[in-house]
């Protein structure tokens, strides 16, 4: 099962400066003008490796970059091989919260072994992306995170009991969210924690493209010739399952650039698996339709086509089995697998290469960014959704399948730059 390991984790020196301001959130969430604010706050913050953006070959000149930070001091790895216990506490749906996790080494794994069990399919472009710069770097600057079933709370009690006291390093963002990290380096407390997780299986729950993009790097790299047993692992944040912290957001479906789309003729489609009704009250009555059917138990969509909103609901699952074979009855039974394969795939003829193209659809968290690209002509509806239920991951992930993409959205990202992973 799960080989998780100690590691002289690479961090930043006090020659760099506050960490708070060497840190960011991940490279997939940030906008040019967010890369641009933190590269202002400080020169030697983690964005300047993690997402490039300068030179004629940006990949390069992180891999400069970084190297010459190793040279300089601003990064230097521990000097004890250590556990480092992760902390995000944060307010959501009005609630303050608090998540908690372990950052260690893990063996990687290929998915056919079914240790390390991914829940989401990927894109190609990302990982052509984070594959050039994990060759220019060798380095794993974020952290994928991971969730692992642990009904005893033995792991848990663990990381609590570490993390009692005060956090070796503690620091706020612009967003609220509170960052705390511990780090232990006693082994005899380390030999504990890795043998815990020996009868464990691991699920991606954000960070797959990184995963597989290790993959690929491992292969690589063998093909090179080189010896790198570093590259065996890769950094992750491993986090309970049954967690009281873990937030999962809903991503929304934008549609765009559909020629003849008929918004009446949808509505008349759709009739054939869903019953529809009018949602006058807007965003406020769209999200109350929403709450309410994941209350019950049911498959419930909000339709916003720019003259008003509709209310979807699945009247039998019984349809995916016909349009969902070759799928798990887990799979069957996501919200999310239901609007792809009833709606957009049977009602708007997007098929499943268009989606991982997004050539007509986007995706977005904020409910009232898909409603404005409606509203501004950009789009020719959205689709506003129920969260993913966490123990849904897992059961798809342990029957062997796989989400569309972008069926989850975990709150809050990890932070990216306080533990990194030297490779070579």
């Amino acid at each position: 099962m799960a080989e998780v390991k100690a590691f002289r984790a690479l961090r930043f020196t006090p020659k760099a400066g506050d960490i708070g301001a060497l840190v960011c959130p991940p490279y997939d969430i940030i906008s040019e003008e967010e890369r641009l604010a933190y590269l202002a706050g400080n020169p030697c913050n983690i964005i300047r490796l993690e997402l490039p953006r300068t030179g004629a070959d940006p990949y390069a000149e992180a891999g400069a970059q970084y190297r010459a930070w190793l040279r300089e001091g601003i990064l230097a790895p521990d000097k004890a091989p250590g556990l480092y216990i992760y902390e995000e506490e944060f307010t959501a749906g009005g609630v303050r919260r608090r998540v908690k996790g372990i950052q260690c080494r893990v063996r990687l794994e290929e998915f056919s072994k079914g240790v390390v069990l991914p829940h989401e399919e990927t894109l190609s472009k990302a990982k052509a992306d984070r594959f050039d710069l994990m060759k220019a770097c060798g380095c794993n600057f974020s952290s994928i995170y991971s969730l692992y079933f642990d009904p005893q709370n033995a792991v848990r009690s663990i990381a609590d009991s570490l993390s009692a006291g005060a956090p070796d390093q503690q620091f706020s963002g612009a967003d609220g969210i509170v960052h705390r990290l511990w780090c232990v380096y006693d082994p005899a407390v380390i030999a504990r924690v890795e043998a815990l997780f020996a009868d464990k299986k691991l699920y991606i729950a954000d960070g797959h493209h990184r995963y597989e993009t290790a993959l690929n790097y491992r292969r690589w790299l063998a093909e090179q010739g080189v010896q790198a047993p570093g590259a065996d692992y890769v950094l992750m944040t491993l986090v309970n399952m049954e967690h009281e912290g873990l937030v999962v957001f809903p991503t929304h479906r934008i549609v765009r650039g559909l020629q003849g789309y008929d918004p009446a003729a949808l509505l008349e489609a759709c009739g054939r698996f869903f019953d529809s009704a009018p949602l006058p009250g807007g965003p406020a009555a769209a999200q109350a339709a929403l709450d309410r059917g994941y209350a019950a138990g049911q498959t419930v969509f909000v339709l916003y086509d720019g003259a008003g909103c509709h209310s979807l609901t699945l009247r039998d699952h019984g349809a995916m089995q016909e349009f969902g074979a070759g799928h798990s009855e887990p799979w069957r039974k996501l919200d999310v697998s239901v609007l792809h394969s009833l709606v957009l795939e049977r009602c708007l003829g997007i098929d499943k290469e268009n989606m991982a193209n997004q050539k007509n659809l986007t995706y977005t968290r904020d409910a009232a960014q898909a409603l404005a690209a409606v509203d501004s002509g950009s789009a020719n509806c959205a689709f506003l959704l129920n969260p993913t239920r966490v123990e849904q991951i897992a059961a798809v992930a342990a029957a062997g399948d796989k989400m569309p993409q972008k069926s989850t959205y975990f709150y809050p990202k990890l932070i990216t730059g306080a533990v990194m992973n030297q490779l070579l």
